[in-house]
């Protein structure tokens, strides 16, 4: 079992394309299944039948699991289990009919552009400021602002370029202030490469000539959300993205394809903050 597992892991990164964050979720959920079933004395796949599955789902659901969590380990099966049956691997498929928890729609956490221009403001670091405009210019994911090379950002046409889920590239127009804070921070970023004597392609590094990661600026966002008495995350600066400019009359197909959307329905989400932001807007100025 554990052979097409891997043979299963392989595809989805090679044949599907899906991001590094993305099969290390598969991989967890298929040893966390497959461990289940381990003990309780199922070792073949033909073994495997539907009470099986339920179990497991049961088994998830005593343990309080979020809804959200759940349905991804869901997909995880169900694809494996497709997979398998596709190849012939399997003669039937034991998650046929299986069903996704419903979900409830909740609305992207959000800051306003005051609460931005407030961080933004403060005393920060050459880096820290161009990490928190390139989010906020771009509307980037952590991953993809961390995997920034010095070739994907062109200060002189003002846009950067990225590679998103399913190893899609988009190319994203970036504002003057991103400009001035990246042109700043790539002066230290030169003085540090040459401090250390060495080189890298990576465009954000750390004092120590090492590029950052994710727990780099989840951290250092979340500190600078105390300024404006908010748990933020890099999403949230996203979030905000997205929803300013649809605020400013841009087109709900501009910010798909800017945010990297393969669904517009994932993007008029935005739509629902902005007109929940105006009720709310209505209702200060009229009470």
């Amino acid at each position: 079992m554990i052979k097409r597992i891997l043979e299963y892991i392989e595809f989805l990164e090679i044949e599907r394309g899906l991001s590094n964050n993305t099969i290390d979720a598969y991989r967890r959920d298929l040893h966390q299944f497959f461990s289940f079933l381990t003990d309780i004395g199922i070792q073949e796949f033909n073994q495997i039948k539907r009470p099986h599955v339920n179990g497991f789902l049961k088994f998830l659901r005593d343990k309080n699991i979020a809804p959200t969590s759940l349905s991804r380990k869901i997909a995880s099966i169900k694809g494996f289990f497709t997979w398998l049956n596709t190849l012939q691997i399997l003669e039937y498929n034991p998650t046929i009919s299986l069903e996704q928890p419903k979900l409830s729609q909740r609305l992207p956490k959000v800051m306003t552009t005051e609460e931005v221009n407030i961080i933004l403001s403060s005393k920060l670091s050459k880096l820290n400021k161009a990490i928190i405009e390139v989010i906020y210019a771009a509307g980037l994911r952590v991953s993809e602002l961390c995997s920034l090379s010095i070739n994907n950002i062109d200060l002189n046409a003002k846009y950067v370029r990225c590679i998103g889920k399913g190893s899609k590239e988009r190319i994203i127009p970036i504002g003057s202030k991103a400009v001035k804070a990246v042109n700043a921070y790539l002066k230290e970023r030169e003085y540090i490469l040459k401090k250390y004597n060495t080189k890298t392609n990576a465009l954000f590094i750390k004092d120590n000539a090492k590029p950052i990661n994710r727990s780099d600026v989840y951290v250092m966002i979340r500190k600078l959300g105390k300024l404006i008495n908010k748990n933020i995350t890099p999403h949230v600066l996203r979030h905000s993205f997205a929803t300013h400019l649809l605020e400013n009359g841009a087109d709900l197909r501009v910010v798909q394809e800017l945010l990297g959307h393969s669904d517009v329905s994932t993007t008029q989400l935005y739509t629902h903050v902005s007109k929940k932001r105006l009720k709310e807007i209505y209702f200060n100025i009229n009470n």
